[in-house]
């Protein structure tokens, strides 16, 4: 927060509990009470998993496979998009009732700005109520955290889950931050905390210790940002009407990647994520790009554009794959994936009539 805007934000995060698995067991009751993982058929990778799943260790992006090895009784289930898509609409709307300051990052996540919105009423009253609605609504649970920023409010909204409320007072900020693990922080992945590790860094009080010189010197842009989320300070604003230049993805891997059908199955969860953001988002595009981080830390990216919008999730997950095929043979093997669109514009303008290209059949 700058010296010139002395007001204490009230920032809200919502994110709805185990949301896809939780939706199919509230439309199958045979479900309920039962490890679900949504996705994952076949050769694929889980996309989402209930929490009577993850009590065995199942997670979402992980292999099928391995995720029946560690729980044998693992019900499957085919991904309903257009139910998600539905059903975080409903939850959209009630979160307008209160403020317009919404900025999804997900169909079920999003930050709230309620300072300027609170009528009389607490941002933790707020909170509790628009968790009732939307259980009163969907018929689903949602947790949430309050706090003086968008750092603090997410990292409180996964205290109490699921069907919790969880809130971080603006004098109890930094001391809060100091006691986490660092592989907790919002942006630094399992190859960031390894790194960290490795210079003594385990927790925010171990990083909040080190000079923001020596943090900018060994992470570069990152350091800045890491120096401030030790210390509870995040200026970031919640922005509704953020303009996107591309919606992207990636997952780093617990055991780095060396077998492509398993890369294969790896970017098909990217893909389904980015085409929901970008759906949401009603926005096509007509560049993927592919991004390939190794174990030894080396990183290149290879774009596909065409000339008209990606038409579908398949066909952009077959561009990414096309991409991988060969850049994937390394003897260092793959930690990271990525899969971002770009050249944006809004869906359905791609479907003007337009000129036709030399090769292309009238």
């Amino acid at each position: 927060m700058s010296e010139g805007d002395a007001r204490i934000r009230r920032i809200v995060h919502v994110d709805m509990d185990a949301f896809f698995a939780s939706v199919e067991q509230r439309d199958n009751p045979d479900l309920r009470g039962k490890p679900v993982a949504v996705g994952g058929i076949q050769r694929g990778v889980v996309a989402a998993a209930s929490y009577e799943a993850r009590r065995f260790g199942v997670r979402s992006a992980m292999p099928s496979m391995r995720a029946k090895r560690l729980c044998p009784d693992l019900i499957f289930v085919k991904p309903r998009f257009e139910v998600y898509t539905a059903v975080s609409r409903q939850i959209r709307e009630i979160f307008a009732a209160y403020t317009p300051l919404i900025e999804p990052l997900s169909l079920d996540e999003a930050y709230l700005d309620l300072t300027d919105y609170l009528e009389g009423r607490t941002a933790t009253r707020i909170a509790q109520e628009i968790r009732a609605r939307i259980r009163a609504a969907t018929g689903l649970t949602a947790s949430a955290g309050v706090s003086y920023n968008k750092f603090l409010a997410k990292l409180a909204s996964d205290q109490r889950k699921p069907d919790g409320l969880f809130v971080i007072p603006p004098e109890a900020g930094a001391e809060f931050v100091q006691s986490l693990p660092i592989g907790r922080f919002h942006g630094v992945g399992p190859a960031t905390a390894a790194r960290m590790e490795a210079h003594g860094i385990l927790t925010g009080a171990d990083l909040a210790r080190q000079s923001l010189e020596f943090l900018t010197a060994r992470f570069g842009k990152s350091g800045a940002y890491y120096w401030n989320m030790a210390r509870g300070i995040d200026t970031r604003e919640v922005r509704p009407d953020r303009i996107r230049k591309s919606i992207g993805a990636e997952n780093t891997f617990f055991d780095d990647l060396r077998d492509i059908d398993a890369a294969h199955a790896e970017l098909a969860p990217l893909a389904d994520k980015v085409w929901r953001h970008a759906e949401r988002a009603q926005k096509a595009g007509r560049t993927v790009t592919l991004k390939v981080k190794y174990g030894d830390f080396r990183q290149i990216t290879r774009a596909k554009s065409l000339p008209r919008p990606v038409a579908s999730c398949a066909e952009m997950l077959e561009i990414a794959r096309e991409l991988l095929d060969p850049v994937f043979a390394d003897r260092h093997g793959v930690r990271l994936l990525g899969i971002t669109l770009s050249a944006l514009e809004a869906a359905g303008a791609g479907d003007a009539p337009r000129q036709l290209g030399l090769f292309d059949q009238a």
